[in-house]
């Protein structure tokens, strides 16, 4: 079996979704429509950004998975904490220190949970 390559992330507009990720990412979509954004990351993985309305089977609700940022110590997880409140972005955990890293918890406009943390040394 494969690796998974490609994540889907359900959104209420697709547009306004591309447009929040083209700036979080600071890259623009490679495809996009009324319905549907897809990102190409640098690591491979695509991430793709559908419009809910048009899913079948019908998408569940948001909160149940998170879209992780690994980035080099604290205080690389401080800058992006600061980065992304500056652009108004909801934050639901402040940075923090857990048992795998230090990290935050951010919320995209449909609620999904984007994920910066550091990983523990050790």
């Amino acid at each position: 079996m494969t690796d998974p390559n490609f994540f889907l992330l359900y959104v209420r507009n697709a547009p306004e979704s591309a447009a929040f990720y083209a700036a979080l990412l600071g890259k623009p979509p490679v495809e996009s429509s009324p319905t549907f954004a897809m990102f190409a990351l640098d690591s491979g993985v695509m991430l793709g950004l559908w419009g809910a309305d048009g899913v079948q089977p019908a998408a569940t609700a948001p909160g149940g998975a998170e879209l992780a940022f690994a980035v080099n110590g604290a205080d690389s997880v401080e800058a992006r904490h600061a980065a992304w409140k500056a652009q108004g972005i909801p934050i639901i955990q402040p940075p923090t220190a857990m048992d795998f890293g230090h990290t935050f918890t951010a919320l995209d406009p449909d609620g999904h949970r984007l994920r910066v943390f550091a990983p523990a040394m050790g």
